[in-house]
C-alpha cells in the first residue's frame, strides 16, 4: 500500500509540473475562424490601409502553385492555392470608403471577392480585367513588385508584361509598386487576431516545455535530433503546422568548447544530451495562418543538483535586460535601423555584449515590416530597416547576450526569442517570456529522496 501511495504521489507531482494541453480547434473550425478574420480584415482594415497609402486600386494576381505571398492571405481557408490564373481586384472609390472586391476568375473567391468574369461572354481574362480598370478609372494602380520585401514582390515577370501589354496606354502612368500597402496589410494585426495570438503562443510554449523535459529526454541516451523530431511529430499530432525545422543545440562547461562563437549559418551537429548541459531550442508553429518564433533554454540537472545553478540564471537575467533595452526603444514612427542603433548604444553603455536581430512576426515567421538588426549585420539594413514602426504590429523579440561564466571559465551565449505585440505605446509579450531556465527534470528530490 505504501508503494502504491508513493507511486500515486509521484504521478501527481509529475502531472502538476505540466500545464494541461491547450485546446486546438478542429480543422473545420479553424477554417471558419480564418474566413471570418479575412472578412473582418477586408471590411474593416483594408479601407484604412488603401487610404493611408493612396492606392485606390490594388491588383493581386497569381497562377496556380506559384502564389504571390499576399494572395495566400486573401484566399479562403478551403483554397490551398490559386486556381489557374486568379486575379483579385480591390478598388476604393473614395478615401475611407468601403473597398469593392472583384475576382477576375472562373469562381467567387471566398465571401469578399465576387466573380467578375464570364469566360463565355469574354474568353480573354486580360480583357475582362481591363474592362474593370476602364470602368473604375483609378488614380493609382498598385501591383506587387517591390525592391525591399519579397513578401510584396509576388507578381511574376510574365504576368507583369501581359498586364502592361493589355493595359490601355492612358493608365500606364498610374501603375505603382504596392510595396508599402502590401507590407501594411501583412504586418497589421486586427483586434480579433490579437485576442487569439496569446493562445497561439501558449501552444508553442506548451510544446517547447514538453520537449525540454524528462518526458522526452533521458540523459545519456536522447540526442538533440531526437528532441527535434519529437517536436515535428508533436506538431502534427496537435493538428498544427510549422514554418521551419526546429533546432536544439548544447552549451557545455568544457572551456575548450566555444559554442558561444558558433556561426548561425552552421546547423548544430547531433549530440547526446548529458547532465550539466545547457540546451537551447529554436521553434515555431503555424496556427490559424499566424506564426510563432520562440527560443528558450533548459538545463539538465547533474546528480545532487535540485535546481538550475544561480550563475546560469544570472546569465539569463542579462538576456532579459537586453530584451528590456530593445523594447523600451520601440517608438511609433522610428525605423528599424533607428531602434537598433538606440538599443545598441544603451547596450554598450551598460557593458552588455550581444546581438539584436529582431523581425516582424505574423502571417509569415520572418514577416514584413521593420527589420531591427540581422545576426550577420549589426549596422543599418537598407530598405527593410528603413521601414517605420507602426501600431498594432507583431514581432519576434530575438537577440542574444554573451556572458562570461567563471564557473565554466568560458562565454555562454544566452539566445532568446519571444513573440510580442506593439500597440503604439508599449510592447507586450503574447504569453510572457522566459525568466527562469527550465530544469530537466522539473520535479527534483521528490518526496524527500
Amino acid at each position: 500500500m505504501k508503494r502504491l501511495l508513493l507511486a500515486f504521489a509521484f504521478a501527481l507531482l509529475i502531472s502538476q509540473s505540466f500545464a494541461q494541453e491547450p485546446a486546438v480547434l478542429s480543422v473545420r473550425k479553424q477554417a471558419e475562424v480564418i474566413d471570418s478574420w479575412l472578412e473582418d480584415r477586408m471590411q474593416n482594415l483594408l479601407p484604412s490601409l488603401m487610404t493611408e497609402t493612396g492606392i485606390d486600386m490594388w491588383i493581386v494576381m497569381s497562377r496556380e502553385y506559384n502564389e504571390d505571398p499576399v494572395i495566400r492571405t486573401l484566399l479562403p481557408a478551403t483554397w490551398h492555392a490559386a486556381r489557374r490564373r486568379t486575379i483579385l481586384v480591390m478598388y476604393q472609390p473614395s478615401p475611407s470608403a468601403k473597398v469593392e472586391a472583384f475576382a477576375v476568375a472562373r469562381y467567387d473567391v471566398g465571401k469578399s471577392f465576387k466573380k467578375a468574369w464570364d469566360p463565355e461572354a469574354q474568353p480573354d481574362q486580360w480583357k475582362a480585367l481591363m474592362e474593370i480598370v476602364q470602368a473604375k478609372n483609378p488614380k493609382k494602380i498598385g501591383l506587387n513588385y517591390a525592391k525591399d520585401y519579397g513578401h510584396a514582390d509576388g507578381l511574376t515577370h510574365f504576368d507583369y508584361e501581359e498586364f502592361m501589354k493589355n493595359l490601355p496606354q492612358a493608365h500606364h502612368s498610374k501603375v505603382v509598386s504596392a510595396q508599402t500597402l502590401a507590407v501594411r496589410w501583412l504586418e497589421t494585426r486586427t483586434a480579433a487576431e490579437m485576442t487569439t495570438y496569446k493562445h497561439i503562443q501558449e501552444l508553442a510554449h506548451y510544446i517547447i516545455a514538453e520537449g525540454l523535459s524528462d518526458r522526452v529526454i533521458t540523459p545519456g541516451v536522447t540526442t538533440t535530433e531526437d528532441v527535434v523530431w519529437f517536436y515535428r511529430e508533436k506538431i502534427k499530432e496537435m493538428k498544427l503546422d510549422t514554418w521551419f525545422h526546429p533546432t536544439v543545440d548544447i552549451q557545455r562547461p568544457d572551456p575548450n568548447s566555444q559554442e558561444a562563437s558558433r556561426s548561425f549559418a552552421v546547423r548544430p551537429s547531433e549530440e547526446v544530451i548529458m547532465p550539466g548541459d545547457l540546451l537551447h531550442i529554436d521553434f515555431g508553429i503555424t496556427y490559424l495562418r499566424l506564426n510563432t518564433d520562440t527560443q528558450e533554454l533548459a538545463y539538465v540537472l547533474k546528480p545532487g543538483e535540485t535546481e538550475v545553478p544561480k550563475y546560469l540564471q544570472d546569465a539569463l537575467a542579462v538576456g532579459n535586460r537586453l530584451q528590456d533595452i530593445l523594447t523600451s526603444n520601440y517608438v511609433a514612427g522610428r525605423t528599424g535601423n533607428e531602434i537598433l542603433r538606440a538599443s545598441r548604444q544603451q547596450m554598450d553603455a551598460e557593458g552588455i555584449r550581444g546581438s539584436i536581430y529582431t523581425h516582424p512576426l505574423g502571417f509569415y515567421g520572418h514577416a514584413a515590416g521593420p527589420t531591427i538588426g540581422m545576426w550577420d549585420n549589426q549596422g543599418n539594413t537598407p530598405g527593410a530597416g528603413d521601414f517605420p514602426l507602426h501600431a498594432n504590429t507583431g514581432y519576434a523579440i530575438e537577440l542574444n547576450a554573451v556572458v562570461f561564466v567563471k564557473e565554466w571559465n568560458k562565454d555562454v551565449r544566452v539566445m532568446l526569442e519571444e513573440g510580442a505585440f506593439f500597440d503604439g505605446e508599449k510592447v507586450t509579450y503574447y504569453n510572457g517570456r522566459q525568466k527562469s531556465i527550465l530544469a530537466i527534470p522539473r520535479v527534483s528530490n521528490y518526496l524527500g529522496y
